[in-house]
């Protein structure tokens, strides 16, 4: 009963706007105001007691405290460090992150592409933080967290080596943004060793609260220019990069200027009118700014010449330094891999980009009631959580094969805390989800039979051990039922399920029935007995 009131209670919360990014929930009850007040009106610097300067908070077994690597370590703050350090110098970029003594350069290529949007980069890190007005030690971060952000608070005492910082630093050696930002991310997920080892879009979407997509450019879908220019369009974050071979191709440029291992930002979309037929381009942002495509449609190219002198001044005007165009077909052949990170429609305030409606449940795989483990186990599979979606009003401009009018659905499944749980030796469990058509079936959660003789009309291309699954579809209009799961049955685990949607749509869990109950509990005595 008390985790039903402690759930109502957050339901009460969020409807009153608490764990938006504009209202973040206090991570462990701390709330930053009121805690720098007190060092200030007291004269101390903080030490924050929920994730001590001690060696617990830096790892349990390759940082743990017996390792080699965690001997002679010594907490300092920044005035300990430097005469004058700054929480940030002149404005945050890539430059800031340097990797130290800890595997998580997929955290740190995450967080590089954070400088590339500032409206994203100051929710993460809130502005007017300080070593100066008003210091008292104290500093706060927010990350998106299974449907709501958090606030996590931190003190500046930093662990350092010989004089250098150990893990995380600036390329400017009095800059400790980044540094602190690390610190932040590591109290969340436990210590500093849980962030060993990861996904950039793990870390891209705790900074944003999106959903990410991949595509192989070598097996791109057909109309994969539209979902480019459909995501611009919503305020979503596209990358794009060169597959490399060996660690030597790293940053190696080709002929045409282009960098090999590296991550380009999709900037642009626009189609015009070169020689009588319509071209489509992309425009592309190298993060360095000086090496560019020289190839067709580069900043001085011929193909301008041969397009409306309007249209090529209002393109021109839309690149800034570090920017260019090239035509599609000259993307796709060039580069192997486009990455983009859909968010959420609070994540974004202007009001001139369509943002997507957005879905979300948490819910949870207990052995004995709700981990029925994948298709593959029929007697089980019935018993995972269910979930009803409802698409009534297709896309405005998207038609499926047979031109009937047709809807996007992005769907998200993401297993949650595994992180934290590393220390307890815990992995990420094998996730995935079906998605089956539904015909005149009322609200309540479908028994065995409807999966003995319902194939799904869609699901994830393969069940991986991924923190999160995704995918697009494009489904026509009617109620869809979907179903996470776990690969193996059996394996207890908590998960968020998101559904983004270009057009409302109506979702619900279905819940138990009577009758599903009593079948559920034959079920699992039956499993039972076998055991």
């Amino acid at each position: 009963m008390a985790n039903v009131a402690i759930k109502l209670a957050r339901e009460k919360e969020a409807l009153k706007g608490l764990g938006s990014n504009q209202n973040a929930v206090k991570y462990l009850k701390q709330d930053f105001e009121a805690l720098k007040r007190q060092c200030l009106q007291s004269g101390t610097l903080f030490k924050d007691e929920e994730f001590p300067a001690c060696p617990s908070v830096l790892g349990y077994r390759d940082l743990g405290p017996y390792s080699p690597k965690t001997q002679g370590i010594i907490w300092k703050r920044p005035p300990e460090l430097v005469p004058n350090p700054q929480f940030i110098v002149g404005g945050a970029t890539r430059t800031d992150i340097c990797q130290g003594e800890l595997g998580d350069c997929w955290l740190l290529a995450a967080i590089a592409s954070l400088t590339l949007d500032q409206e994203i980069l100051s929710r993460v890190v809130p502005k007017d933080q300080s070593f100066q007005k008003n210091y008292a030690g104290i500093f706060h971060f927010q990350f998106w967290q299974y449907g709501e952000w958090v606030d996590v608070v931190v003190d500046d005492r930093l662990p350092t080596k010989n004089g250098q910082l150990l893990f995380l630093h600036s390329e400017e050696g009095s800059e400790f943004w980044s540094a602190l930002l690390e610190k932040a991310y590591a109290k969340l997920n436990g210590s500093y060793e849980a962030l060993a080892g990861g996904s950039t879009v793990e870390g891209f979407e705790d900074f944003t609260g999106g959903i990410s997509e991949s595509y192989d450019l070598r097996k791109a879908p057909s109309d994969l220019y539209q979902i480019i220019q459909k995501a611009l369009q919503a305020g979503s974050l596209l990358g794009c990069s060169i597959d490399i071979t060996s660690a030597a191709e790293t940053e190696a440029i080709t002929s045409l200027k282009l960098v090999k291992g590296h991550a380009y930002s999709v900037t642009g979309a626009e189609e015009v009118n070169y020689r009588g037929r319509p071209e489509k381009l992309v425009r592309l942002r190298n993060p360095w700014g000086e090496v560019e495509w020289t190839g067709a449609w580069s900043d001085n190219a011929p193909q301008w010449n041969y397009i409306d002198p309007k249209q090529k001044a209002a393109l021109d005007k839309q690149a800034d330094d570090g920017e260019f165009w090239m035509s599609f077909s000259d993307f796709q052949r060039n580069f192997t891999r486009l990455e983009i990170c859909n968010l959420t429609p609070d994540t974004l305030t202007s009001n001139h980009v369509h943002k997507w409606g957005m879905t979300l449940f948490n819910g949870n795989w207990r052995r004995g009631s709700t981990a029925g483990g994948c298709q593959n186990y029929p007697a089980t599979y019935w018993t995972n959580p269910q979930f009803k979606i409802r698409l009534d009003e297709p896309d405005d401009d998207h038609t499926g094969s047979g031109s009937e009018p047709c809807c996007s659905i992005l769907v998200g499944l993401m297993q949650k805390n595994r992180r934290r749980q590393k220390r307890m030796g815990e992995g990420l469990l094998s996730i995935g989800y079906s998605l089956y058509q539904l015909g005149n079936q009322t609200d309540v959660h479908l028994s065995r039979d409807f999966f003995l003789t319902n194939r799904p009309v869609a699901r994830t291309d393969t069940y991986v051990n991924l923190r999160e699954v995704s995918n697009r579809f494009h489904l026509a209009q009617g109620e869809y039922l979907i179903v996470p799961s776990t690969f193996e049955p059996f394996k207890d685990g908590d998960f968020c399920l998101r559904v983004f949607t270009e057009k409302e749509a109506k979702a619900q869990y279905v819940s138990f029935t009577p009758m599903c109950q009593k079948a559920l509990s034959l079920c699992t005595q039956c499993i039972k007995a076998v055991a």
